[in-house]
């Protein structure tokens, strides 16, 4: 089934065009990957299915209904925690609720999860009691405790150093069967699209396109896997660098 549909999106800033006419689908219950170097407008891409930004031509579609402006259907995580330090972690994740009048439920869900999230013991702990990664699990659960349908990753492990980071991405592949939602993930690391997603979509070129998409069917995956795929490494560098043409631009990764 079809969870979103992004149709000719272009977007241009300060009279520089950053997106031309980007198109892409995304399945329910999917991961996917926005891949892509510094610059290459993955996080505008975000920013417009968020609302936060408008696209001069393009259209958005949930569940088959167009989406205009601010909405509910996407959850967005930045790459910084942007845990409020005057608050504990329960009050942190636990946002979502307060905002929209559902605090005790929120609450209630929360603890919940707080073992599944590794933070068991930490409700009543402040940010700055908390580790990197242990920061990054509260606001993840922050975000997925949020009623959307479509969880935004916005490079949520890029602030954090090598070992932690993955540690964070071995954890969230340990958590994707439990988080049952769509997922679209920016980075610009190689590595960590090819652990994390089912699909992978690498704009390049400026202003950018989608320039290929990478089927990663492989299931059963670990660190021993990820180390083996220098060949699929070698392919998203030449996509990325414009080294295959689009019109050879699907490939399917059978691990």
């Amino acid at each position: 089934m079809m969870k979103l549909k992004v149709e000719n999106l272009t977007f241009s800033y300060e009279g520089r065009k950053i997106l031309d006419q980007v198109g892409f689908c995304v399945k329910d219950g999917e991961f996917v990957s926005l891949l892509g170097p510094s610059g290459s407008g993955k996080s505008t891409i975000l920013k417009i299915l968020t609302g936060v930004l408008a696209p001069q031509e393009g259209r958005v579609a949930a569940d088959g209904k167009e989406i205009r402006g601010v909405n509910q259907v996407f959850a967005y995580m930045p790459q910084n925690d942007l845990l409020f330090p005057w608050k504990t972690v329960l009050e942190n994740v636990c946002l979502y609720g307060y905002v929209h009048g559902n605090l005790e439920e929120a609450r209630r869900e929360a603890r919940e999860n707080f073992p599944v999230f590794g933070l068991a013991g930490y409700e009543d702990k402040y940010p700055s009691q908390l580790s990197g990664g242990m920061r990054q699990r509260a606001a993840f659960l922050r975000t997925a405790l949020c009623r959307a349908d479509i969880l935004l990753l916005d490079e949520p492990f890029g602030a954090l150093d090598v070992i932690t980071r993955g540690e964070m991405q071995d954890w969230l592949v340990k958590m994707r069967k439990r988080l049952n939602r769509t997922v679209i993930l920016v980075t610009h690391d190689m590595d960590e699209a090819i652990y994390l997603s089912d699909r992978i979509l690498i704009l390049n070129g400026s202003p950018a396109k989608i320039g290929g998409e990478i089927v990663i069917e492989e299931k059963d995956r670990g660190r021993e896997w990820l180390y083996d795929q220098g060949r699929l490494r070698r392919t998203i560098h030449q996509y990325i660098t414009g080294g295959i043409s689009p019109d050879n631009s699907k490939e399917r990764e059978d691990g």
